[in-house]
């Protein structure tokens, strides 16, 4: 696990993919989850911390709650359950949502 301290984010450490899937399975209900942090691939890119961690996620879910929703909608749900986070440095959020 990485060591949190103190970064640009407001004295807040960066947020961690196991944050991320702990918001998503309780706003969602997800029947499948996989959050990944990409961030070390985008070291030098902007948004990026330093840090190589925290700031770029992919996340692949599935939910009941998005049955009969547009991808828009199923979009907004998982950005909606993850805002928080955008204030300690969360910059990127690749979601993709499957059956």
């Amino acid at each position: 696990m990485p060591d949190l301290h103190d970064d640009d984010a407001g004295g807040l450490a960066p947020p961690t993919a196991a944050e991320i899937d702990a918001l998503l399975r309780a706003a969602l209900s997800p029947t499948f989850l996989e959050v990944i942090d990409e961030s070390a691939a985008h070291a030098g890119h902007s948004g990026a911390n330093g840090l190589g961690w925290g700031t770029h996620f992919r996340v692949r879910i599935a939910s009941p709650l998005f049955a009969g929703r547009p991808r828009v909608a199923r979009h907004r749900l998982v950005y909606d359950a993850t805002q928080d986070l955008m204030a300690r440095g969360l910059h990127a959020l690749a979601i993709e949502v499957t059956d």
